[in-house]
């Protein structure tokens, strides 16, 4: 069998393990975030969901998976999740928590698990695209597989930018 055109990350061996159908796609990363990820893979940012690590204000970890043109009201993500206050992670801490480097981030196969939401209005959306666990790779799945193989929580968290 061909060696796949595509990086084996935790991420991948999680979704095979899983049978989780999906399509790689691979870019060329240059910094920046899900914007430039959707540019350079001529998507709409709407489509491109980031995986933002955060921790509340005993620093428990949690993710949280959004629109790549929308930002996350850390306040209502507080309220929705029964905390007082939640904050992005330090970059070391999430790459630490996750084994993934921060601009390959990926809610699948990270070496800790850790308790996910996703913004609600990700389920309206017939296809999304989500990194894969390597900065310039980005698997293309149903949203449905969100739930299926991860146990998700929805919030309305939100933010036009």
């Amino acid at each position: 069998m061909p060696k796949p055109d595509y990086p084996t990350t935790a991420a991948v061996r999680f979704l095979r393990r899983g049978k989780v159908a999906f399509e790689p796609c691979r870019y060329r990363y240059a910094g920046g975030g899900a914007r430039l990820a959707a540019a350079s893979l001529e998507l709409n940012a709407h489509t491109v969901v980031k995986t933002l690590v955060m921790e509340d204000e005993h620093q428990n970890p949690l993710m949280i998976l959004m629109h790549g043109d929308r930002e996350v009201s850390t306040k209502a993500l507080a309220r929705q999740v029964g905390k007082k206050q939640i904050t992005p992670c330090q970059p070391s801490r999430s790459e630490k928590l996750t084994g993934y480097q921060v601009g390959g981030i990926s809610p699948f196969g990270t070496r800790k698990p850790l308790p996910v939401y996703v913004e609600a209005s990700i389920f309206e959306l017939p296809i999304i695209y989500i990194n894969g666990g390597k900065r310039g790779f980005l698997v293309k799945i149903a949203p449905d597989v969100l739930q299926q193989a991860l146990p998700v929580t929805l919030v309305s968290v939100a933010i036009r930018r």
